[in-house]
């Protein structure tokens, strides 16, 4: 059970993924499995897995670093460590250890991990400037840091989402604004002190026929209407505008295209 203090959008973030028993999607998968590719981990490295959320990166970096190397994954959430640890278990890997803690609060000793991966949960930490400098302090000398985050415009369900709920009188803040373009995550990065920066950008989006998907979804994420108190009138009437502005911008038969433009960053320290 968490035991450390928690504000109000810290316990949404904790409501939202312990409340998804089947959390893995194709997705999450190739997502996280296209992180492990760029950060080019090698056998025996020690490895730092932020928001290690159902363990997809944290066990392919274990079965890469092996019995010399060593993985150390941490989540907020004891509903995703218990989906993690549960396949640790089933795959009997004995070189990853997972903890429950606050991304925006773990700190770690310096020179401690020859990588820090963070699979799109970036966007999650309340303050990505100072995160990224006590990664930076925690890698060794030329070590990497690799994460993925949403383009500002990504997903397409979601800014159309914000913006019908905008005119409802409800202002839901972007996400992926702070790391949104390769400028920006390369800025950010530059400023802290990382060198050697690169930036993959690809295509995640799919089509979608049921507009219950893209409102479910987003209303019920952390950056969804948990704080609002509608009657259910004014709800149903925003629901159907979301619905009937998704059904005119299907452009095909396939249904709504959500476009996911996705960056894979990767850095290091010397």
């Amino acid at each position: 059970m968490t035991d450390f203090p928690l504000s109000a959008y810290k316990q949404q973030i904790l409501n939202d993924f312990n409340n998804r028993p089947h959390y893995e999607n194709e997705f999450h998968k190739r997502a996280a499995n296209r992180l492990v590719e760029l950060a080019k981990i090698q056998p025996g490295r020690k490895i730092l897995d932020i928001a290690t959320g159902s363990g997809l990166v944290a066990i392919a970096a274990a079965q890469i670093v092996g019995d010399t190397g060593y993985v150390f994954g941490f989540d907020i959430s004891p509903g995703m460590l218990q989906q993690a640890q549960e396949k640790v278990t089933a795959l009997s890997l004995n070189n990853i250890q997972l903890e429950e803690a606050d991304a925006d609060e773990r700190e770690f000793e310096e020179n401690q991990f020859d990588a820090v991966l963070c699979s799109s949960a970036i966007v999650y930490l309340t303050d990505i400037p100072k995160a990224l400098r006590r990664w930076h302090y925690t890698l060794k000398t030329r070590g990497i840091i690799a994460f993925s985050c949403l383009a500002e415009t990504s997903p397409s369900a979601s800014v159309l989402f914000r913006e019908v709920v905008q005119r409802h009188g409800i202002t839901i803040p972007n996400p992926n604004e702070i790391l949104g373009t390769p400028d920006k995550c390369k800025q950010m990065l530059q400023t802290i002190g990382f060198e050697k920066i690169e930036i993959m950008t690809e295509e995640f989006g799919f089509y979608f026929q049921d507009p219950e998907i893209g409102w479910t979804g987003n209303a019920k994420s952390a950056f969804g209407l948990q704080e609002v108190h509608w009657t259910e009138e004014e709800l149903n009437k925003c629901k159907q505008e979301y619905f009937t502005q998704l059904l005119n911008m299907a452009s095909t038969e396939q249904g709504f295209w959500n476009d996911i433009t996705m960056f894979f960053v990767t850095a290091c320290k010397y």
